[in-house]
């Protein structure tokens, strides 16, 4: 009996070393990626998860990583062990879902925003992703509920503001989407691409003088916005100013 017992506090003891091991390649492996190390960081978090297969979060560490590199697959998978040991895992859920947006695996993609918000309610980003995912699919409706979800939550978000925008210009809703602009751009009055857009808005209204100012700025911003150019004048040629 007594020989057990010192094989167990032996055992014991060796496991208390492998997790600290472990701990330690993790930590290193978080500098690494501090760093923009993520070959050395990937390294060193495979040998965390070697020596302690338990901790779910080497693995979201690693599909980080692997995220940043482009490599969706990897990044899927370890989001994927890391669910597996930590089924409360929100941000492994909107990263994953992140992962197969990327892929065009929109469904997916929507699956683990959805499982995530059931998560945590208040998870802005959450709503932010699946409107994303939704107005990629063509669900308008869905995806403007999802971002006047976001922005109840982040009210300063701009880019919530601008998709919200461009989902109520896709669905023809003009003021709307000039609503929207317009209040993203109070919060960020340096959005080319949003002066584009709401000038494209007054466009379609037939307001010319206001989508020329709009395009005129995004220009002053961008002078190098081609787009821009080419919508000024059609709002020019609109008016027949065709000189201009």
């Amino acid at each position: 009996m007594k020989k057990l017992a010192i094989v167990a506090i032996f055992c014991l003891a060796a496991v208390c070393s492998f997790a600290q091991d472990a701990k330690f390649y993790y930590y290193r492996g978080l500098q690494s990626a501090q760093q923009g190390n993520m070959d050395a960081a990937i390294a060193d978090w495979t040998e965390a998860i070697r020596l302690n297969p338990e901790d779910a979060n080497p693995y979201y560490n690693r599909g980080l990583a692997y995220d940043y590199k482009g490599d969706l697959d990897a990044a899927i998978a370890d989001y994927t062990a890391a669910l597996s040991l930590n089924p409360k895992g929100v941000r492994a859920y909107n990263n994953r879902g992140i992962a197969y947006a990327n892929k065009g695996d929109l469904d997916l993609a929507i699956a683990d925003y959805t499982a995530a918000l059931k998560l945590n309610p208040e998870y802005a980003a959450a709503y932010y992703n699946r409107a994303a995912a939704y107005r990629a699919k063509g669900e308008l409706d869905a995806a403007i509920a999802d971002y006047t979800a976001a922005l109840k939550l982040n009210p300063k978000d701009a880019a919530a503001y601008t998709n919200r925008g461009n989902a109520y210009r896709n669905k023809g809703e003009l003021d709307q989407a000039i609503a929207d602009y317009t209040a993203a751009l109070n919060l960020n009055p340096n959005l080319a691409e949003v002066y584009n857009n709401r000038g494209d808005a007054y466009r379609a209204q037939g307001e010319l003088d206001a989508a020329i100012a709009d395009y005129t700025a995004a220009l002053s911003l961008n002078p190098e916005y081609a787009a821009a150019y080419t919508n000024r004048g059609l709002a020019y040629a609109d008016k027949g100013e065709l000189d201009l």
